[in-house]
């Protein structure tokens, strides 16, 4: 099998090639010749004391290492595969009380509280007000004279909202939350002139916001979720900081990401009018999953080899770090018939958007799918002739597939 012919130097974790694009030829080339590559780095490049990673595109591979924590740890790097090649060592073992850079046991201890969040009831109970949100942000964009932004008019606030309505953040507090997280991904990108100290600083302030709200309910139980996770005597309860740390992965992982697919989405929608049409007259259900699918806002996360073991023909050694492509393993011909076509009615749909499964596959997915359904009913009703004003602008991240501005008319 040839190898794949890509230019010297190609790093697909490399943030200004993802400013451009997410690069779908070259998954593709990968797929085909050589599915876990190795892609060198120069060394440190992306904060860690090493020269590259291994690149896993298949759909396969990418639930093998999702399934084996016990080969592929989240700890020992954390889940993040490219940081400033500036950062401290200290800096990146601190993300480690996060969840997302958590390995079993203790990332099963913590999930299991946490996991109360997302029970099917809780998510019920948010509905009818996410409904009522989602309404209004749509009629209020349809009053827009001329083009508007669809980043911050529409795909922002429900994610946002929904986010603080999860864990009782007030009204008035909200517009903060939004601001730290903004502010701790946007540190790859030079339009925002936002420095990796800013983003840092922005996380510490949120850390310390939710270690308040939980010494608060400790204090002062509350019929609410906050207490739920915190004052439980009985079922095991988080720490302050483990708190703070889950609100922060919220700010990213739940607002930011889903933030992205509605965007996509609605950018899908208006480069293939012949879908959106079919969405405004039936509403498929499965319209929210080929949504994720398409936009797939997370580009990778990484895991690191606990041992020597071999993935898709290729010896990985103890200590190398793989990188887990998530855009590749969506556009698998071997999974998905017709993977580059946007198809809402895609059914089955076995898409690797809320991760690969195993211990870190998203607790909030259903969250998400049905923030999705209810900003693009409401869009439909609302905004049923919406057309393109420009093209998107994407963010310059490593990590994140985002848009920061859809200039949109709907005129």
């Amino acid at each position: 099998m040839p190898c794949p012919a890509l230019p010297d130097g190609f790093d697909f974790t490399d943030p200004d090639l993802l400013h451009h694009r997410v690069p779908l030829p070259e998954y593709a080339e990968l797929r085909r010749a050589e599915p876990v590559r190795w892609i060198a780095q120069p060394h440190g490049l992306a904060g860690f004391d090493d020269d590259g990673y291994w690149a896993v595109t298949r759909h396969a591979d990418v639930k093998y290492v999702s399934t084996h924590p016990e080969l592929f740890s989240s700890y020992l790097n954390t889940a993040i595969i490219r940081f400033n090649e500036h950062i401290e060592r200290d800096a990146i073992d601190a993300q480690r009380l996060i969840l997302l850079n958590m390995d079993p046991p203790e990332h099963t201890r913590v999930r299991q509280i946490v996991q109360r969040v997302f029970t099917p009831r809780a998510i019920r109970a948010l509905e009818d007000a996410l409904r009522t949100r989602a309404h209004s942000i749509a009629q209020d964009a349809s009053a827009q004279p001329g083009p508007f932004d669809f980043v911050t008019r529409i795909a922002c606030e429900l994610p946002l909202q929904a986010i603080a309505e999860l864990i009782g953040i007030p009204q008035d507090d909200r517009a903060k939350i939004f601001d730290w997280s903004n502010k701790m991904i946007a540190y790859d990108d030079p339009e925002y002139a936002i420095t990796e100290e800013v983003g840092q600083e922005s996380a510490t302030e949120l850390i310390a916001y939710a270690m308040n709200m939980a010494a608060d309910r400790k204090q002062c139980p509350a019929e609410d979720i906050v207490t739920t996770l915190v004052a439980a005597e009985d079922e095991g309860n988080l720490a302050s900081d483990e708190f703070g740390f889950f609100v922060l992965m919220l700010a990213v992982a739940g607002n930011e990401t889903t933030r992205n697919a509605i965007t996509h989405g609605m950018h899908a929608f208006l480069t293939h009018p012949d879908q959106w049409e079919l969405y405004k007259r039936e509403r498929p259900a499965t319209a929210a999953e080929e949504i994720v699918r398409w936009a797939t806002p997370v580009n990778s996360f990484q895991r690191t080899a606990t041992q020597d073991t071999e993935l898709g023909g290729q010896l990985i050694r103890k200590g190398d770090r793989v990188g887990l492509f998530y855009a590749a393993a969506n556009h698998d011909p071997e999974v998905f018939e017709n993977p580059d076509v946007f198809d809402i009615t895609r059914d089955p749909n076995p898409h690797l958007g809320f991760g690969g499964g195993g211990p870190h596959f998203c607790l909030g997915k259903s969250l998400a799918v049905l923030e999705i359904d209810l900003i693009f009913h409401a869009v439909a009703d609302a905004l049923p002739n919406l057309r393109p004003a420009g093209d998107p602008r994407r963010l310059r991240s490593a990590w994140i597939n985002g848009v920061k501005e859809l200039q949109v008319s709907a005129d």
